[in-house]
């Protein structure tokens, strides 16, 4: 079976780059691509609608998609967890409703990054995640600071939040599901993420960096090919890689 794939914000990098992986693959198929010029009934007919364009178009064309009964894939950043709960609440009152999955970051490395930070996350109090990505990315924190933070506080369960001291002030980054994130947005990167744990006489540090976007090839072709069958909302690539963290679905 060729699943037939809609690109929305083909001419941006990561559309690029997922253009040429469908192009590439014998079960996938490049259906229309789109950007900011396209009408959105250029989506019609694709099996799959992958959407990576910006976090202010994002919500339109997953809108439309779910409407038209084809199967999202998100790779936009922006979705917070009440947004997404729209998503599946819209999902509920649909007959034959198609499945959404929400990805804040293709990259299997940072997606296991993120995995072993919550593992680690009930055993120091002390939590914060320093991420950093090129001059061009518009929103902070990024997606996946976000989705780090919300599997930490997951995580923790009853141990609580993490001790985050003078969290009042601007210069401690933004709490983010109760831990501190600091965005950097700068030339001569692309993306990294650190998460630093403190405890008593120690701290571990867990880090994950971007040198090329070929690192989000193998995330992307996994997602477009699982979301042909997949029903209701997913959020992350770990659900799709059979990773079963807390707070996750």
């Amino acid at each position: 079976m060729t699943i037939r794939v809609a690109v929305a914000g083909a001419t941006g990098k990561m559309g690029r780059l997922a253009a040429r992986l469908i192009d590439e693959a014998d079960d996938l198929e490049l259906h229309a691509g789109l950007d900011s010029r396209s009408n959105l009934d250029e989506l019609e007919g694709a099996d799959v609608v992958l959407d990576v364009t910006h976090p202010a178009a994002s919500p339109a064309i997953v809108e439309a998609a779910i409407d038209a009964g084809m199967a999202v894939v998100v790779g936009t950043s922006g979705w917070s967890r009440e947004r997404i709960a729209d998503v599946e609440r819209r999902l509920r009152d649909l007959d034959d409703a198609p499945g959404v999955i929400f990805v804040p970051n293709f990259s299997v490395g940072s997606v296991l990054g993120s995995a072993f930070a919550a593992l680690a996350a009930d055993h120091f109090d002390s939590i914060e995640i320093v991420e950093a990505h090129h001059a061009g990315k518009v929103d902070s924190p990024s997606g996946t600071a976000v989705r780090t933070a919300e599997l930490i506080a997951a995580a923790r369960g009853e141990d609580g939040p993490v001790a985050a001291p003078h969290a009042d002030q601007r210069a401690r980054g933004q709490l983010v599901s109760g831990v501190p994130v600091h965005s950097m947005r700068m030339a001569g990167l692309l993306a990294d993420q650190r998460v630093v744990l403190g405890g008593e006489g120690e701290t571990l540090t867990i880090q994950h960096t971007t040198i090329a976007p070929t690192a989000y090839e193998k995330g992307i072709l996994l997602a477009l090919r699982r979301a042909a069958t997949a029903e209701g909302v997913t959020v992350g690539l770990d659900a799709l890689l059979g990773l079963h963290l807390p707070g996750t679905r």
